[in-house]
């Protein structure tokens, strides 16, 4: 018996067929429901007939080199809360960024161990535990023109949905839970237990502040404190 819910389903595109059994075996010994696929479309049909609880995908299938990046924005297009991870063998600094923008929660490359991968998987899953158990009844947490509601993972901000991922939840949490004090780039990490650089944690920040800024267009909450970190500031609270 494994800690993790075998009714958890994962679906995993990798073209390479060795490295999609390898995986497969890995995540399916650890108790999830794995279902491997090649290409890109052929995942997109099963993920709109059956919404998995976590996507897994390589950024180069087949002869298209940015297959994954345009899957990524489809997923999130079905689904603005469905765990997506990169799991690819480019680790450059602008595949990464490009891929956290287009919404992904992780990026990780194929140097990762099976153990890792699992881990990684497992993190993310637990911290969207809470949004399914959720009975929605749970009070919200106000600070000034925000709420967040932690059971279900969801922000508003002036009373509009902020259609936040997983990872963008809790990085928005952490920066807000203490307004005005500034939170280090490892801070952030450690609240959305993620093993990344500075320059990927700029990137989520960077997609949140474009976020809110579509609700709207004064929204200046998130501030860069250069060389620190970045900060919670609403003019409400002042």
């Amino acid at each position: 018996m494994t800690e993790q819910n075998p009714l958890r389903r994962i679906v995993l595109v990798e073209d390479e067929p060795a490295l999609r059994d390898n995986y497969t075996l890995a995540l399916s010994k650890a108790g999830y429901d794995v279902h491997g696929y090649a290409d890109p479309v052929t995942a997109l049909a099963a993920v709109r007939q059956r919404l998995p609880d976590v996507a897994i995908i390589d950024i180069g299938l087949g002869r298209d080199s940015e297959a994954g990046f345009d899957l990524c924005r489809r997923l999130r297009e079905l689904s603005a809360r469905l765990p997506i991870l990169f799991l690819t063998a480019r680790d450059s600094e602008l595949d990464v960024i490009s891929g956290l923008r287009l919404g992904a929660d992780d990026y990780l490359t194929k140097d990762i161990s099976l153990a890792q991968l699992v881990a990684r998987v497992s993190t993310v899953l637990r911290r969207v535990e809470a949004f399914s158990q959720s009975d929605g009844d749970e009070p919200v947490r106000i600070v000034g023109s925000l709420e967040l509601n932690q059971p279900r993972l969801v922000a508003k901000w002036l009373g509009q949905v902020v259609e936040l991922t997983v990872t963008e939840y809790w990085l928005v949490d952490c920066l807000a839970r203490n307004p005005g004090q500034v939170r280090s780039r490892q801070q952030l990490m450690d609240a959305a237990n993620l093993v990344l650089d500075d320059q990927t944690i700029t990137a989520h920040v960077k997609r949140i502040r474009a976020k809110f800024v579509s609700l709207d267009d004064s929204f200046s909450g998130i501030q860069t404190v250069y060389g620190l970190g970045y900060r919670w500031m609403d003019s409400q609270l002042y």
